[in-house]
């Protein structure tokens, strides 16, 4: 179990009714890392204490584009003491991803932070969601941010569902970006018209295919996410590590 992990952000709303509750059960389930989206308020000795107490590992973080543009050396301390080596930029703002030109300075940016994360002992990494495959001629926004950035400090963490939404084929794209993928989130979706989120093995995103391809380049952390949920967010998670366990970690082996 050791490189599969929990988004935290899908347990969301739980963590602000009963954040000891809920980490207690994501320990109960069987999770033995997580990533974070923001500490929930605590301090970072304070949200690092209550990870240990329920055992759970930092195996990344989301930090926000502005904090980390504009407040890099105080991420770097603060993932430092909470254990964690694999920084996360999540999106970028909607008003500063418009145009080609938009990405071209998005990418000039995450490339300083991702040279800063690497002479700090940090492993640095792109978030995906559908939007950045928006066309500028023959090219991607993703394109572009990939291409104008260097593989040694901006690596990837793709989100095989937003991949599938915005109708690329993450395979395809775990194969194009080889071991530049280090971290990919888990995510299924559902078969009707809506294509809405949906628990691991219960959709239409081949998960197999993804782990196989995935695993060939070296992701460390399969990392599972539902961005939102039908049922409760805990029975939810619940399904997908049980999915995961039955079909996707033997794949690993």
């Amino acid at each position: 179990m050791s490189n599969i992990a929990l988004q935290m952000y899908t347990l969301k709303e739980e963590c602000k009714v009963d954040l000891h509750g809920t980490l207690a059960k994501i320990e109960e389930i069987g999770y033995e890392a997580v990533e974070l989206a923001g500490t929930w308020g605590l301090s970072v000795e304070e949200a690092g204490r209550l990870l240990k107490k329920f055992r759970l590992r930092v195996a990344s973080a989301h930090v926000p584009f502005v904090q980390l543009e504009t407040q890099l050396e105080t991420v770097l301390k603060e993932q430092e003491q909470l254990g964690n080596r694999h920084i996360v930029c999540p999106s970028v703002p909607v008003e500063r991803r418009q145009t080609e030109d938009d990405y071209k300075r998005i990418a000039l940016i995450l490339n300083e932070v991702g040279r800063r994360c690497a002479e700090s002992g940090f492993i640095f990494s792109y978030h995906n969601h559908n939007w950045e495959l928006t066309k500028f001629g023959d090219r991607t926004g993703l394109d572009i941010l990939f291409e104008q950035t260097d593989p040694d400090w901006v690596k990837a963490e793709l989100d095989v569902y937003w991949l599938k939404k915005g109708g690329e084929d993450p395979v395809e794209w775990l194969a194009r970006l080889g071991p530049r993928t280090l971290l990919v989130h888990l995510k299924d979706m559902t078969l009707d018209e809506e294509q809405f989120f949906a628990e691991l093995g219960t959709g239409g995103v081949d998960l197999v295919s993804v782990v196989r391809e995935g695993h060939r380049y070296g992701v460390e952390w399969w990392i599972v996410e539902q961005d939102r949920c039908r049922r409760p967010a805990l029975e939810s998670v619940n399904i997908s590590l049980r999915y995961a366990r039955e079909y996707l970690l033997p794949l690993l082996a």
